[in-house]
């Protein structure tokens, strides 16, 4: 049996026509999800301790990459809350600030697509994200005169995630993963504001990934790794340093009724490997890192021609450096035509 078909060893021959359908559309759902939006926008190292790529939402069942031709559009929704202490100085877009507090509401919607001719023996597909934010900062701003408290909030466009390649090959039980993410600096960007849709330069993501799936257990396990490697900012000349990213996550699938709940952990690591650089970077190499582990929830059922996919994910951190340290909550869905 393929990966795909594990979820019907749970399923009555009556069952799996729908059921079948249903995990073909699952698996289409993009590894790319995670990486879709703007992390807290322009919240928090990586300049203001924070970047494009999202840790710690790309290893598990419902992000595995598309495994059958065709169109899917995926919804997704982010909501992070985060803090530094006022003994942690943060550069955010061409000021130094302290005390930081944030807050950020993402909405994304991505349109992707699956080749039906493989390429280089794998699953091909292609695709990009808009996300639409609104985020909120606070942090205290120091001067030669006084020291002040002040609060940016801004909503509208972020910055867009393509997604010009993405390949997955399959052999029996294991599936292996392997694409690239593009961020594009679409979103707004003010010199000097707490807070901005956008971080003001490009951000390339390449990772790859192994996933193993127990076709008569339900049960999974994923890992993914990639690196972060990012242009300059030239509003403010500030150029942040590259990071590495591992993530991972064990699941177990259990029939409910007409469909399927999967229950499981994921765990994620962050690491930023070289220095920030250029005349913005006041604080020196500012090097951020964190990691966290959090509980998982799927559920999928068949609703006649299509399939409900629903994933809740929360994230928090369980340490930080140099970076905000908060939790990250996401609610993902699935639609195919």
């Amino acid at each position: 049996m393929t990966s795909r078909e594990l979820i019907l060893t749970h399923i009555s021959a009556k069952q799996q026509m729908p059921l079948l359908s249903l995990t073909n559309r699952l698996f289409r759902f993009l590894i790319a999800s995670c990486g879709v939006v703007v992390f807290a926008a322009s919240l928090t190292a990586e300049e203001g301790g924070t970047g494009h790529y999202a840790p710690g939402s790309l290893a598990t069942l419902i992000d595995l990459p598309p495994t059958q031709p065709g169109w899917i559009v995926q919804p997704l929704f982010l909501h992070y809350e985060g803090e530094a202490d006022r003994s942690r100085a943060f550069p955010i877009a061409g000021v130094v600030t302290a005390g930081l507090n944030a807050t950020s509401d993402v909405f994304a919607v991505g349109a992707l697509y699956t080749l039906k001719p493989k390429v280089l023996g794998a699953y091909y597909t292609v695709g990009a994200y808009m996300p639409f934010a609104t985020t909120e900062v606070t942090a205290e701003l120091s001067t030669s005169i006084r020291s002040r408290t002040r609060t940016d909030r801004v909503s509208g466009l972020g910055d867009i995630t393509l997604v010009p390649a993405m390949l997955a090959w399959k052999s029996g039980s294991w599936q292996y993963s392997a694409l690239a993410q593009v961020y594009a600096p679409t979103g707004s960007y003010e010199v000097g504001r707490l807070a901005n849709l956008g971080l003001n330069y490009w951000t390339f993501d390449p990772s790859v990934g192994i996933t193993y799936s127990d076709e008569k257990s339900g049960f999974n396990f994923t890992v993914l790794s990639g690196i972060t490697i990012n242009t300059e900012n030239k509003a403010t000349n500030y150029k942040s340093g590259s990071v590495v990213h591992v993530e991972a996550s064990v699941q177990q699938l259990f029939k409910a009724g007409d469909g399927l709940i999967g229950i499981g952990a994921n765990g994620f690591i962050y690491e930023q490997v070289s220095d920030d650089s250029g005349a913005g970077a006041v604080l020196g190499s500012f090097k951020g890192r964190t990691g966290g582990i959090g509980p998982v929830v799927t559920y999928i059922r068949p609703l006649g021609t299509t399939t409900l996919a629903l994933e809740l994910r929360w994230l928090p951190e369980l340490y930080a450096t140099r970076r905000l340290e908060g939790d990250s909550i996401w609610f993902k869905g699935v639609l195919d035509f």
